[in-house]
C-alpha cells in the first residue's frame, strides 16, 4: 500500500492508466496465438504459486502470533526467546534461509525423525523415511513460514501494544479472563492497526513465493523459465509473468485499502 500523502480531491490517474494498460495486454494476449499459448502453459504454475502463498502466509501468521504472545509474556525467558527468534530469522536472507531448510534443515529432521522411530521401525510398523520423502514444495513453504512469521510477529506485537491500557485494565475489572481480553478487547482493537503493514506482507509474500522456483518448484516462475528456454521467447513468456503477477499485486493493494477505509468508516467514534 502506498505510503505517499493521499489528498481527498486527487482523482487516480495512475489507476485508470494502469487498468488502460492491462485491458490492452489482455487484448493482445486473447488475439495473439503465441502469447494465449504461453499462458495456458503458466496458468498451471498459478495454481501452486497461489498455494504457496496463502499456506504459508497462513502458518506464517499463526506462527508470528505465537511469537508476539512471547514477546509480550510477564517470563523475561520467553520474552529473550521471542526477541533472540525474531532478530535472528530477520537477518537472515529469505533465499539464504530457503536453500538451508532445503538442503540442511530437511535432512536434519529425517535424520532426527528416523532417530525418534527407530523402535517402531524395527518392530516393522513404520518404513524409516528417506530424505526425498520430504517434497520440495513443503521444504519451500516452511522456509517462507519461518522467514515471514518473524515479520508478522513484530507487526502483531506492536498493534497489540498500541492499544490503550486503561481499557485492558477497565476489562479485568469486569472480570473477563485473560482470553476474553484478547479476543474482545485487544484483538479488535489491535487489528485496525495491524492490517496495512499486515496486508503488505501479504503482497510481499505473493512475490517471493516466485523464490521457491530456484528448488525447481513448478510454480508460475518456474514455469516460464523452463518453457522460455526451450522456446526461446524471453520477452513473450516474462511479459506474461510480470503482467500475472501485478494482476495479484495490484489487484490485492485495492481491496486491501478498500476494506481499510471500511474498517476506519465502521469504527469512526
Amino acid at each position: 500500500m502506498s505510503q505517499y500523502p493521499v489528498k481527498k480531491d486527487d482523482f487516480p490517474w495512475w489507476l485508470v492508466a494502469a487498468v488502460v494498460i492491462g485491458v490492452a495486454s489482455a487484448v493482445t494476449i486473447a488475439i495473439s496465438d503465441v502469447y494465449t499459448q504461453i499462458l495456458g502453459t503458466l496458468v498451471k504454475g498459478l495454481w501452486v504459486t497461489l498455494f504457496v502463498t496463502i499456506v504459508a502466509f497462513a502458518m506464517a501468521s499463526a506462527l508470528g502470533l505465537f511469537i508476539a504472545l512471547l514477546g509480550l509474556s510477564n517470563s523475561k525467558v520467553l520474552r529473550q526467546v521471542s526477541r533472540f527468534y525474531v532478530e535472528i530469522i530477520r537477518g537472515l536472507p529469505i533465499l539464504v534461509l530457503l536453500f538451508w531448510i532445503a538442503f540442511v534443515g530437511a535432512p536434519a529432521f529425517v535424520v532426527a525423525w528416523n532417530c525418534v522411530t527407530l523402535p517402531l521401525q524395527s518392530a516393522g510398523l513404520i518404513e524409516p523415511m528417506q530424505v526425498r520423502d520430504f517434497s520440495l514444495l513443503w521444504r519451500a513453504i516452511i522456509a517462507l513460514t519461518i522467514a515471514y512469521s518473524s515479520f508478522i510477529a513484530e507487526i502483531f506485537r506492536a498493534g497489540i501494544q498500541a492499544v490503550d491500557v486503561g481499557q485492558i485494565e477497565a476489562a479485568k475489572a469486569l472480570g473477563l479472563s485473560r482470553y476474553q481480553r484478547f479476543r474482545l478487547i485487544v484483538w479488535p482493537q489491535a487489528f485496525r492497526t495491524i492490517l496495512p503493514p499486515y496486508g503488505n506482507d501479504f503482497i510481499a509474500m505473493v512475490k517471493d513465493s516466485s523464490l521457491v522456483s530456484v528448488l525447481g518448484v513448478a510454480d508460475i516462475t518456474q514455469m516460464a523459465k523452463v518453457y522460455a528456454s526451450g522456446s526461446f521467447r524471453f520477452f513473450e513468456t516474462y511479459s506474461i509473468v510480470a503482467y500475472v503477477y501485478l494482476l495479484l499485486t495490484v489487484g490485492l493493494s485495492l481491496s486491501l485499502r478498500a476494506l481499510e477505509r471500511r474498517m476506519r468508516r465502521d469504527f469512526k467514534p
